[in-house]
């Protein structure tokens, strides 16, 4: 069957939790700890061994989800292997209808609009995201945020980035590529999700690059634990006062240029007040 797409912004949801396809008494995670979306992964979470038996899962659980399903994402392997060959085949033919399909190493607009165009041929409706993790990817950001087959999202792979740029998988050593893929998405009018954070037990360290991801331009941030929702959502998430805040500019804009708080608004600063309201699922006129 064919499930609704959601009609939420994707620019709203903050907290994307990966788990691996085989643990599907975890799909249900993501909604008790209140997870924007699931990713369910086939991907680096499933040995070779277990891909057969993770694909049958996976797409059996996106066949029965209900209509009012908490927004799914399916992590194929890249299309370009033989293991991403079968499950990109095993979906065209299944039931399932992921609201979003994650590309992993996605480097070229090629590879997101033959899979965009098969999608469409066998009736689903997921939109793609592109996991850029690549050297080569960084290099085709623009054509890829940019191209006639425009992904919803652009999700930086922090690891796989550091292994080919032989760099640390740290903030500092990986600024220039998460300002890139911000910059890209930006000036494609598309979302942009950090990678997630790999110290599961390091809470400080999670919320100190959770905000350096906010105020870098980043919409959301995914997550390898649940335990790690939590903070990622207070951190992405507007506060009341911002809000009222966003809501003040708009009104005053209307007018032309005015002040907030002593603060000029004029269209930048609107543009920018929209933005907040949109990450707040809050739908507002452009």
């Amino acid at each position: 069957m064919t499930l609704p797409k959601l009609q939420k912004s994707i620019l709203s949801l903050k907290s994307w939790l990966f788990t691996p396809a085989t643990k599907s008494d975890r799909f249900t995670r993501a909604v008790n700890v209140g997870a924007g979306a699931l990713i369910i992964d086939l991907e680096d979470a499933v040995a070779p061994s277990a891909k057969k038996e993770a694909r049958a899962t996976a797409l059996r659980y996106l066949a029965e989800v209900p209509a009012d399903h908490l927004p799914y994402a399916l992590r194929i392997n890249s299309p370009d292997t033989r293991f991403g060959f079968d499950d990109l085949q095993a979906l065209l033919s299944s039931s399932g209808d992921p609201d979003y399909l994650v590309l992993p190493k996605c480097g070229s607009s090629a590879l997101i609009g033959l899979v965009r165009n098969l999608l469409q041929e066998a009736g689903k409706t997921a939109q793609i995201i592109a996991l850029i993790e690549s050297a080569k990817g960084v290099g085709a950001l623009d054509e890829i945020a940019r191209g006639d087959a425009k992904p919803a999202a652009l999700i930086f792979g922090a690891a796989d980035m550091a292994a080919d740029l032989g760099a640390k998988t740290a903030w500092e050593p990986l600024l220039w590529v998460r300002s890139r893929i911000v910059q890209a998405a930006a000036s494609a009018g598309i979302a942009a999700l950090d990678s997630p954070y790999f110290d599961i037990g390091n809470t400080e360290g999670l919320r100190q690059e959770t905000e350096a991801s906010a105020s870098l331009g980043f919409h959301g941030k995914c997550a390898i634990h649940p335990a790690q929702i939590a903070i990622i959502n207070e951190v992405l998430t507007p506060s009341e006062q911002q809000v009222a805040e966003a809501r003040q500019i708009l009104v005053v804009n209307q007018k032309g240029v005015g002040s907030v708080d002593h603060q000029m608004v004029d269209e930048a600063v609107a543009r920018k007040a929209r933005l907040v309201l949109e990450r707040a699922g809050i739908a507002v006129e452009k």
